[in-house]
Order: C-alpha cells, then structure tokens, then sequence
C-alpha cells in the first residue's frame, strides 16, 4: 500500500466564510495563512491535520477587522490560531469524503464533520505534485463561546450565530 504525505500549500490554500449583519447583509471575509499537512493510501485521503493563522483575518474592512480580532470575538491576543484534526475519514464514492475531527476555536474544541471533495494530483510545471480539497460548511460562532452580539428594534441579532465557510486547500507531495 502506497502511503504519501502531503503539505498544505499556504500561498494558494484559502479558507472564506460570510456572515448576516443585521439579519439582511451579507459579511464576507477570508482567514488568514493554513499551514498543516494531509495523508492519503493509494491516493485516498486518509487525514488532515491543519492551523490557520487568524490574525491576518480580512473582512475588508480594517476597522471590522480589528473588532474581530478583539476579546469581544477571536482574542487573536490569547488564541491566535484555529486548530482542525481529522479522527476518522469515510470514503463517500468518487472524490467525496466524510472528514470528521476536532476544531478548535477560541480554545473551545467541538466534533465536526465535513464533506470534502479532493481534486487529483497533477503535475506542476517544477516538477512537484499537487493535490487539493474543496469543500464548505457551517458552525454556530456561540458554541466556540463567540456570543458577542445585540438585538436590533427589528428583532434580528445584528451579527447572526450562523457562519458559512468555504474552503480550497492545494498541497504538495511531500
């Protein structure tokens, strides 16, 4: 059995997310640098172990940004990355997989399950082999203790609980 180590490429890997303010508007911003690595048998993915650097995190905005990056959100201060471990991943037929594992944000760890689709190794024009996974999601910001928010006259919260992420990470053949 062919097993190969792969190491997340930061420069072209991105993690984005959006979020409702005041219950009409759409916030979209992007994470910051992932760093980690994956593992695959026979060119299936068999895990992912990967950190993302929040403290550059982008909405566009550099006041915004520097809110999110407070105590009132992320405390970039006292935790300055999200962690994701895969425990266990299933093979859905094709390129999809069920990824399962930890993330950590804000020092609060939750179970989370994925649906990913790789994209098949190619060469690239320097001789290196490069794979990918493509994916998205969504996670409620109050269960990793991110409750910051205030209700509007109209009834909606003005950030919503609910964030909506996307995700494409390129590695290279270690």
């Amino acid at each position: 059995m062919s097993t190969a180590t792969w190491n997340l490429d930061s420069t072209h890997s991105s993690i984005d997310f959006t979020v409702k303010h005041m219950g009409l508007f759409t916030v979209r911003g992007s994470l910051g640098t992932i760093t980690g690595s994956a593992t695959t048998e026979e060119e299936a993915l068999t895990g992912v172990t990967l950190s993302i650097d929040i403290s550059v995190i982008s909405t566009g905005n550099e006041q915004r940004d520097g809110h999110l990056k407070s105590p009132d959100f992320l405390d970039v201060a006292q935790f300055p990355t999200v962690e994701f471990k895969s425990t266990s991943v299933e093979a859905k037929g094709g390129a999809d997989y069920s990824v399962s594992g930890d993330l950590t944000i804000h020092g609060i760890t939750k179970p989370v399950t994925l649906a990913v689709s790789t994209v098949p190794p190619v060469k690239d024009p320097w001789g290196n082999t490069r794979a990918g996974v493509t994916g998205s999601g969504t996670l409620l910001r109050s269960e990793y203790g991110l409750t910051y928010n205030s209700v509007m006259e109209t009834g909606h919260a003005l950030i919503s609980d609910e964030i909506k992420f996307t995700f494409d990470v390129q590695a290279v053949s270690a």
